[in-house]
């Protein structure tokens, strides 16, 4: 079984070169070390209690698909310019940035090195690379045509990022506005209602019920702070355990398509995705329904799976996409009438690629009308709870201020 090794070696021109090889025994890395032209000074074998905490996955920076795309885009560069393949990984893991990205360039170099075939060398890495860019390399493997998957694999990513940048920048003014309501309230609960507590008290004036009602919840938070942080911790762990299950993801994603506005961001979102990725294999030689499915399990979303299940079946039967799409009643009429198009004149992968570019502009459109529409609303909600407590407060100083009068 092959071991890990780490190794120092000298190159043609003096310099000290260090990498990590997977082999048998220490007398193969030696002969790997020399096929590469260098001459080895230290070889030791990676054990594992070895490692760092930055070699600990809770401690490792992420792989983000911008990385991704950059990777794909490197190597395409080098690999079109004649670069061999193992040169091409040495200088990307030299290069990169990313700590978990390099030491996984890094060790796939090494296996290259002893054989191994890239898609096979990124399966062992399977936690960094989407299952989606392993497929695509493995085709363009058969087919000979590695250099031009991944370009089109970097295309690919670059726009993924960029939805992604989208959502993103989208939701960070309502969750700053949810963080401050939620802090002003308790503040307001937790500091200044309780300055007011003992002049009610002692006022002998009989307190409205929203006045109770909001010292029991003033009382409760002061008093029982860490058992309300734990039940929130629970409930947020809770939900984000169940969202990572199928029925819990299909719940969810259901309820979603359901709002207004935001349901329809959702199915341009998952429009987007489904049809750009759709023609990028298409486009590089993979099968119809195997790409299908890759695409649909691209969107992540469980709507989208669970029909195009369906869709697939009645596929192999000869059965045309578009009326299939049509049948599941969830992608926009112009989707599939631009699937129609494209099944009559035999350029279903060109349509595919428009049918994604519309749908990423539309996607902006549609998140600044979500954001006009959330925005007030956070505002009111934010308002009717700040002005609740305001009023509770002030209501028995007046009742105080009528008995002195």
């Amino acid at each position: 079984m092959a071991e890990t090794y780490k190794y120092k070696g000298l190159d043609s021109s003096g310099r000290v070169i260090e990498g990590i090889f997977h082999a048998n025994s220490k007398e193969e890395v030696i002969k790997l070390i020399r096929d590469k032209g260098q001459s080895p000074i230290k070889i030791e074998k990676n054990e594992a209690k070895s490692k760092d905490l930055g070699e600990y996955s809770f401690f490792k920076p992420r792989v983000k698909i911008k990385d991704i795309s950059v990777f794909c885009k490197q190597l395409y560069t080098m690999l079109n310019a004649g670069m061999p393949l193992t040169n091409c990984l040495d200088v990307l893991a030299a290069q990169t940035e990313n700590k978990t990205l390099k030491n996984s360039v890094k060790e796939m170099s090494s296996q290259v090195q002893t054989g191994a075939i890239l898609s096979e060398a990124m399966k062992n890495q399977k936690r960094i690379f989407p299952n989606l860019l392993v497929t695509m390399v493995e085709a363009g493997e058969m087919t000979g045509n590695l250099d031009n998957v991944l370009a089109r694999m970097s295309e690919h990513y670059e726009k993924e990022n960029k939805i992604n940048s989208k959502i993103k920048g989208a939701m960070v003014y309502p969750a700053i506005l949810s963080f401050a309501a939620v802090g002003v309230v308790i503040f307001l609960l937790t500091f200044i209602m309780p300055t007011f507590v003992g002049m009610f008290t002692s006022s002998g004036v009989e307190l409205p019920l929203p006045t109770r009602i909001l010292m029991s919840i003033s009382d409760a938070l002061s008093t029982y702070w860490y058992i309300f942080t734990l039940i929130f911790i629970g409930i947020a762990f809770l939900v984000s355990r169940l969202v990572r299950t199928k029925d819990g993801k299909r719940f969810f994603d259901k309820v979603v398509y359901r709002l207004p506005v935001v349901g329809q961001s959702m199915v341009k979102i998952s429009t987007s995705r489904y049809t750009r990725t759709l023609s990028t294999l298409l486009g590089s030689g993979i099968p119809i329904v195997d790409a299908m499915e890759a695409s649909a399990s691209v969107t992540g979303n469980m709507m989208v799976i669970d029909g195009m299940e369906n869709v697939i079946d009645e596929v192999k039967k000869g059965i045309n996409i578009s009326y299939l799409l049509q049948k599941m009643n969830y992608f926009p009429p112009m989707m599939i009438s631009m699937i129609g198009i494209g099944e009559e004149s035999g350029a279903l992968e060109d349509m595919l690629g428009k049918t994604a570019d519309y749908y990423d502009e539309e996607l902006e459109s549609s998140i600044q009308k979500m954001l006009s529409m959330l925005e007030p609303l956070l505002i009111l909600f934010m308002g009717v709870i700040i002005g609740f407590i305001v009023i509770a407060m002030m209501m028995p100083m007046f009742d105080m201020t009528q008995t002195i009068g």
